[in-house]
């Protein structure tokens, strides 16, 4: 039997471990940290427990997708409730919109908001909707090697989509500032400023609005751990606290990779670890250059907290966003300035409204994100300022103070994303997806110089976020497959 290691453990790892093992390798996956999931750990202290990554559940029909890839279906691992509201957005003192859970319903917001706006965004909503077809039938599951691979009719109809940019889209018939803030808040899930990320991307409100907005129970760590019980189920064995420590080469391949304690020989040879940091690993035999890695524009980095609260909090829904701040000058703190912001946008998250197995009765948790440039230098007095910034935006907004509930809190920056996830530059989320960093552009999934190495991960196709990341997991599978021969 054919072996594969696969280095690391999140998403697209997990994802490439289950198609490997289906198609008979006998897989391995080496995580460097304490616990599986990559991003999508789980932080437990005295009974609460925190998701330490992702939290957003969007495209629902990718999971299932991934499953039914394997005769499964995601309720026979995981349990998934759609949220409503979806989310609340927070522009100000006793001012917000909470958008719901259809898209009737949302149009209705609009309408209600701005006379005339619905009949724009039911419009804008199918073409959305359109694109979104095409993105999951014609190019995400592709391998990003030949631009022959965005050609199509579906496509070349939509050239000008590539060109012209989201927030051209939008506002050309949005005026309403703060429904164009809406509108252009799933970008971010992209990493790049509205007007510097393709009109076609318009998918992700898709996503958004049409899709819904959905929670699995037990945090995104069920999810991860959901797929993990996959991969065992199909044969694949796992070691944690085991990280790469080197890569061995002979003739034009990979042979063998060491931890602090174990060597791993395999026929073939997948990272999910991060991309740059793999690189590092492999010396004259990486595909770009350090130098090059500094030019890529990054998704953010962030400044996460976790907080348990010993009483629960009133005012605010699951998901909420606080727009009550300029969504431009941020923007440019995070690209253009690269400085740590004056007045940010951040996104609170209470999950324990909806689940509560995740704290003692009675009680909350509470997860917050401040998007900040990747490569700035944090410490404990920036994560204590921040943090003390968002409690005092929240009494300002909703009138309640958390600062009296407050039992404990644990903060996570730009170092420890490179401490733990040996994140390139410190990102949360990924390469940004600019016109200049989509499919045929983003880092090949192969090595060029290493016949049997791949790469899968945020850093290359089809782009960041978890849905993804399954993807990713997929198409270097298929690609092994074909071109290595190894089943």
């Amino acid at each position: 039997m054919k072996k594969a290691i696969i280095i690391g453990s999140g998403f697209s790892s997990l994802s490439a471990a289950c198609y490997l093992a289906k198609s008979g390798l006998h897989v391995t996956v080496l995580e460097k940290n304490e616990q599986l999931g990559g991003r999508a750990s789980m932080m437990e202290i005295d009974e609460f427990k925190f998701d330490m990554g992702p939290s957003w559940y969007w495209m629902p029909d990718v999971f299932e997708r991934f499953f039914a890839d394997f005769g499964k279906s995601v309720s026979e691992y995981y349990t998934i409730e759609k949220l409503s509201p979806a989310y609340r957005v927070v522009f100000g003192k006793n001012d917000f919109i909470d958008i719901e859970d259809t898209p009737e319903k949302i149009i209705q917001t609009f309408e209600r908001i701005e006379k005339g706006s619905g009949k724009h965004l039911k419009k804008f909503m199918n073409e959305s909707q359109e694109n979104y077809d095409i993105a999951m039938k014609d190019l995400v599951y592709q391998p990003g090697l030949s631009v022959t691979e965005l050609v199509s009719w579906e496509t070349a109809t939509r050239l000008g989509l590539f060109v012209k940019n989201i927030s051209q889209q939008i506002r050309k018939n949005i005026k309403n500032p703060k429904l164009r803030s809406i509108l252009e808040f799933p970008v971010l899930f992209l990493g790049a400023k509205p007007k510097d990320t393709p009109a076609f991307y318009n998918f992700m409100n898709y996503a958004d609005f049409g899709l819904g907005t959905w929670y699995p129970k037990g945090g995104f760590n069920a999810v991860a751990l959901g797929m993990v019980k996959l991969a065992k189920e199909l044969g694949v064995d796992f070691k944690t606290n085991a990280a790469v420590q080197s890569i061995q080469t002979e003739k034009g391949k990979v042979v063998s990779v060491f931890t602090e304690n174990e060597t791993f020989a395999a026929d073939v040879f997948v990272s999910g670890a991060d991309y740059a940091h793999t690189e590092n690993l492999l010396q004259n035999n990486r595909n770009y250059s350090e130098e090059s890695w500094k030019k890529k524009t990054f998704a953010p980095s962030s400044l996460l907290y976790y907080v348990a609260f010993d009483k629960k909090v009133e005012t605010l829904e699951h998901h909420n966003l606080f727009f009550d701040t300029d969504f431009e000058q941020h923007a440019e703190e995070i690209y253009d300035t690269m400085t740590f912001p004056k007045a940010p946008l951040f996104y609170a998250n209470f999950s324990s409204k909806t689940d509560s197995s995740l704290c003692p009765e009675g009680k909350e948790i509470g997860f917050f994100l401040i998007p900040i440039a990747v490569d700035l230098e944090d410490s404990e007095e920036i994560h204590e300022h921040y943090f003390n910034l968002i409690l005092d935006r929240i009494k300002d907004s909703t009138g309640e103070d958390l600062r009296p509930k407050i039992l404990f809190k644990k903060s996570f920056g730009t170092q420890d994303f490179k401490n733990r996830y040996n994140s390139c530059r410190g990102n949360a989320y990924g390469l940004a997806n600019t016109l200049m960093q989509t499919s045929v552009l983003r880092p090949s999934i192969r090595n060029k110089k290493l016949d049997n190495f791949f790469y899968t991960g945020q850093l290359t196709v089809p782009g960041p976020g978890v849905p993804p990341a399954l993807i990713s997991g997929k198409v270097v599978s298929e690609y092994i497959l074909s071109k290595a021969k190894l089943n």
